[in-house]
């Protein structure tokens, strides 16, 4: 068979099935000034799916530095990789101030998050070691684990009984390959909202030989005193030898950083495959990152007012007796029953009639018979957004309990299905 005619059989797009038409589910445009008020299908709508948790993304000393860094340098320089052409003083410094805020020794720059994911976990293990991760760890991670050419062995999410078995099971292998163990999990999982269990993984260091890599994306800026994620708030970022954040998230904007121990970041720098054979983040993006870590360090009512928000919807979802879940972050899943008709009729219905954008993740994400509504508060959302996302919530959830999302085109303003 055609390799594109079975690729077209097994996976067959999306699209092609009527409840995902017009780009409504899948790849939707938001559009307009990033805000907490966007337009979608040329409707003002309250936006609660974008990671711009501090509100920094369209923030005027942000957009100040970034295009004073455009017009001063655009956006090819540097040229080539940092190894060979694609090094500044703007990018080390960068590093530096990184490393300082999240107390580690040194930082290296990522251009991307996800590929850096996968390029760090590939430069930290060879075929004698071991990886022990937690099951709901993101994409990123997952495909980073496919590329060892070891064993590797998962553990149900924060499920600290188990990771112990498994660094039984890696320690047995260790001991004959010569290798070492590498856990990785999460500092915060970015669909359950809750943070990985840190403490309780530190605490089997007691007991086994094995070096921590911590994926903090939505952990960085949000959590801890001043920002300085998961490890921070649980008191054991020192016992984080690995620390990632993408700067996708409180950053609000693009590329990624890990942070170490002097030796391993050296080491990583002549090893990580994705920075060594690729450019070099553009210097104007380097200097509004500059700009950003500035004004998280600088301006903690960021924070403060993304909390107000958080505990408001959080407190104002359980009151009215939603499922949030386990979340400890700003990450807050609303959990509801139905399939995924149901789901599709009722995000529709959510966004046309009552002009609320959220994120909606029905199976094989979750389990069949779930659907979560996945809202992002952030420092610009507004009490009296939150009022309003609660008053919308409480009449599609009524509308679902009655079965009327299960009826095609309900009133013309649901799905085709």
């Amino acid at each position: 068979m055609d390799l594109f005619e079975k690729l077209l059989q097994d996976r067959g797009p999306l699209g092609q099935h009527s409840y995902f038409d017009d780009n409504y589910y899948m790849f939707p445009k938001l559009e307009g000034e990033i805000a907490p008020r966007m337009k979608f299908r040329g409707q003002e709508v309250l936006t609660w799916s974008l990671n711009n948790y501090l509100g920094l993304g369209n923030h005027p000393e942000v957009r100040k530095a970034d295009a004073e860094a455009a017009a001063e340098w655009g956006l090819a320089y540097p040229m080539g990789a940092r190894m060979m052409t694609g090094n500044t003083v703007y990018h080390e410094q960068l590093e530096r101030e990184l490393a300082e805020f999240v107390s580690k020794d040194s930082a290296m720059l990522l251009n991307f998050g996800y590929q850096g994911v996968m390029s760090v976990i590939d430069a930290l293990v060879d075929r004698k070691d071991v990886i022990v991760y937690d099951a709901e760890s993101h994409a990123c991670i997952i495909d980073g684990v496919r590329l060892h050419m070891g064993k590797r062995f998962v553990f149900p999410h924060n499920d600290i009984e188990n990771l112990e078995r498994q660094l039984k099971r890696a320690e047995k292998i260790t001991n004959e390959t010569g290798g070492g163990i590498l856990v990785i999990t999460e500092g915060v999982f970015g669909m359950s909202g809750n943070m990985g269990d840190l403490k309780s993984i530190v605490k089997l260091k007691e007991k086994f030989n094995f070096r921590l890599l911590v994926d903090d994306a939505h952990g960085f800026g949000t959590m801890g005193k001043t920002g300085a994620g998961a490890g921070e708030e649980q008191g054991v970022q020192d016992q984080i030898d690995i620390y990632f954040s993408t700067f996708a998230k409180s950053m609000a904007c693009i590329g990624a950083f890990i942070a170490g121990d002097d030796k391993i970041i050296d080491v990583l720098k002549y090893n990580v495959r994705s920075q060594i054979f690729a450019k070099s983040l553009p210097i104007a993006l380097v200097i509004g990152l500059l700009k950003r870590l500035e004004l998280l360090k600088s301006k903690p009512e960021l924070k403060e007012n993304l909390w107000k928000i958080v505990n408001a919807i959080q407190s104002g979802f359980v009151e009215k007796g939603y499922r949030i879940g386990t979340t400890q972050s700003p990450v807050t899943p609303v959990i509801m029953n139905g399939d995924t008709m149901e789901a599709v009729n009722l995000v529709k219905d959510l966004r046309d009639n009552h002009k609320i954008f959220c994120s909606v993740v029905v199976y094989p994400v979750v389990p069949k018979g779930t659907i979560i509504l996945r809202i992002i508060p952030t420092a610009v959302h507004s009490l009296e957004d939150v009022e309003q996302t609660i008053t919308a919530f409480e009449a599609v959830k009524g509308k679902l309990d009655s079965g009327e999302y299960k009826k095609a085109g309900v009133e013309g303003a649901y799905a085709k299905i």
